[in-house]
């Protein structure tokens, strides 16, 4: 059998809603487009998408939870594509105080998430 199908979404969990979207609205760009709540507010469920691609990011706040999120390695990230001026948004990010990785030879940078979320930003082309 060969399985045919197609990414849908990424979740990560998050520890402040507000401050997480946020800095995904302000970063990135991304806006909501859909949200679910447990009836008995045990989680909220946000997808926020970019508005260009079907690919949704699935943030996910629990109201139980105590603590950071144990992230590991972090070597997993999600990679955002910026049209324009890359080195205008490198700026920008900068100026957020988001960039935790520069590879200046490679031409890429990371910013992280309020919860430390890599998100890896190349320029379009």
């Amino acid at each position: 059998m060969e399985i045919k199908g197609k990414f849908d979404h990424f979740n990560i969990n998050v520890s402040d809603l507000g401050r997480s979207l946020d800095f995904y609205a302000k970063a990135l760009g991304l806006h909501e487009l859909k949200r679910k709540q447990a009836p008995d507010g045990s989680f909220t469920l946000v997808y926020l998408g970019d508005g260009q691609t079907p690919f949704r990011l699935e943030l996910t706040w629990l109201r139980d939870k105590e603590g950071a999120y144990e992230l590991g390695d972090n070597e997993s990230h999600l990679c955002f594509r910026v049209a324009g001026d890359y080195d205008a948004a490198r700026a920008f990010h900068r100026d957020m105080g988001c960039i935790c990785y520069e590879n200046h030879d490679m031409g890429l940078y990371f910013i992280a998430d309020p919860d430390d979320y890599w998100i890896e930003v190349l320029p379009e082309k």
